[in-house]
Order: structure tokens, then C-alpha cells, then sequence
């Protein structure tokens, strides 16, 4: 999901996995907000949990291809 800035990449399992998602930089500060879900629900997510849209593009389009993330990116997983 992104704001148009950032980006939350997220990478599930299934329905009911908490998955893992990408981050920029695990000690990054402060958060951005703008994040709509598709039932209307608006969301602020922390720096460190959100990637610049350009590298979120990036990202995705390895896991599309590849089926993994990118060797160079940094992720946490919530699992």
C-alpha cells in the first residue's frame, strides 16, 4: 500500500499470515501518514516501516520476477 511517497511492501503467505514487509532503515524517524486501505480505513505508518515508492517498485518487480526479495534489500519478518 503506498501515500504516493512511501510505500508498506508486503509479502504474505496467505490470508491470516502477518508476512514480512521491507523497510528502509530499521532506525529511521518519525512516520507517514496517508496510507487508505481498501475499507476506508486511514493509516500512519512509521519511517521504518515504509520504503521510498521508487524502491518499492523496485522491490516488487524482483519479487515478480524472481520470486524473492531482492539479496540488497532490507525486510523484517512479522511471523
Amino acid at each position: 500500500m503506498t501515500n504516493a511517497e512511501r510505500a508498506m511492501v508486503l509479502l504474505l503467505d496467505g490470508e491470516g499470515d502477518p508476512g514480512e514487509h521491507a523497510a528502509v532503515d530499521p532506525g529511521a524517524h518519525g512516520s507517514s501518514e496517508g496510507f487508505i486501505l481498501a475499507n476506508g480505513q486511514y493509516d500512519e505508518y512509521p519511517n521504518e516501516d515504509a520504503v521510498a515508492i521508487g524502491e518499492a517498485f523496485r522491490i516488487v518487480d524482483h519479487i515478480v520476477s524472481e520470486g524473492s526479495w531482492p539479496a540488497d534489500a532490507r525486510w523484517v519478518s512479522d511471523r
